[in-house]
């Protein structure tokens, strides 16, 4: 997809980048939205967005991608190897985003692929279960599980004594409860990068309301993912929904990208200013003009490319300074 609309409709920025603008309006016109259709609805919509518009010559290719079972909260879990070339290399962890609601492991193969390549690091990426069929704490309960197995197994994943865990947005979430419980476990982790993470589930920020609607990511949509992440939980303060309330001293290095018209861009960047106040390693930056999602949208946008470029980048650095510390 290249020839799109330059403009954005009526009500959005000028500001926004010309083709998320096209895309964003390709969108409006394909009709229902997530939180207006069943879950399995909506997983087939997200799979048609992010799968079936994929070109797989394009994606990057790495030197083998292996089908596996990790352990997970209750029963193993499907999981993909990639490895980028021989070698000892850190291995990442990955949780998908999609609201603890959407996603598996096709949805961000591009991402995963990615990471692996420009990053110089095996993923290992993990088909959590999802809510509503399995809300909180499953999802989260499958994460630590199967970043635990990887942490008992680098020498056979990446080789090298590095653990880090990655995600977008609900795999942002993720990971930074992952973060924060190994910290408390003493479990050895060398780094987190959190692209556009959910932080605060009660956050009254001021882009909840400027990036309400129109950005891809909308408060419906949002409202409607929490509620099946939820489930019968009673506190959604919890850290391990919000690890924004959670204490933040001591943790592994971070990396956070938000985006400019993204409704969690702010609880994004108070995470990053949080986990800095109480003497985190991290490195932040808001990306101009990009939409929630624009990780997997560089295929549409030279902006969203040069962003994903700019991400692996910052996670690189921080990735193989761990992999070279005493």
């Amino acid at each position: 997809m290249t020839d799109v609309p330059a403009a954005p409709a009526p009500g959005r920025d000028p500001g926004l980048d010309p083709q998320l603008a096209g895309l964003l309006a390709m969108m409006d016109s394909a009709g229902a939205k997530m939180h207006e259709v069943s879950p399995a609805e909506a997983r087939r919509m997200f799979r048609t967005l992010t799968v079936d518009l994929r070109d797989p010559a394009a994606v990057p290719a790495v030197e083998s991608v292996e089908e596996i079972r990790v352990p997970g909260g209750e029963g193993e879990l499907d999981a993909r190897l990639y490895r980028p070339h021989a070698g000892d290399l850190p291995t990442v962890v990955f949780f998908h985003g999609g609201g603890w609601v959407v996603g598996d492991l096709d949805t961000h193969d591009l991402t995963c692929r990615t990471l692996a390549t420009l990053c110089d690091a095996v993923v290992v990426s993990v088909d959590y279960r999802l809510a509503p069929e399995h809300p909180f704490p499953a999802p989260l309960d499958d994460a630590l599980a199967a970043a635990h197995w990887a942490a008992e197994h680098l020498a056979d994943l990446g080789g090298n004594d590095v653990l880090a865990v990655a995600g977008d947005s609900a795999g942002g979430n993720l990971s930074a409860v992952v973060a924060q419980t190994f910290r408390d476990e003493g479990v050895a982790l060398g780094a987190q990068l959190l692209i556009y993470p959910g932080t605060d589930m009660l956050s009254e920020l001021p882009s909840r309301t400027e990036n309400a609607e129109g950005y891809f990511l909308d408060t419906p949509t949002m409202t409607w993912f929490a509620q099946h992440y939820l489930g019968d939980f009673p506190d959604p303060a919890d850290p391990r929904l919000s690890p924004l309330r959670g204490e933040l001293a001591g943790l592994a290095p971070a990396v956070v990208v938000v985006a400019q018209f993204d409704p969690l861009r702010d609880e994004g960047t108070a995470y990053a200013e949080a986990l800095a106040a109480a003497g985190v390693p991290v490195l932040v930056e808001e990306f101009a003009g990009l939409i929630h999602g624009f990780v997997d949208m560089g295929r549409h946008s030279p902006a969203a490319q040069t962003a994903v470029e700019r991400t692996c980048e910052m996670f690189r650095s921080v990735l193989h300074r761990a992999r070279t510390a005493p």
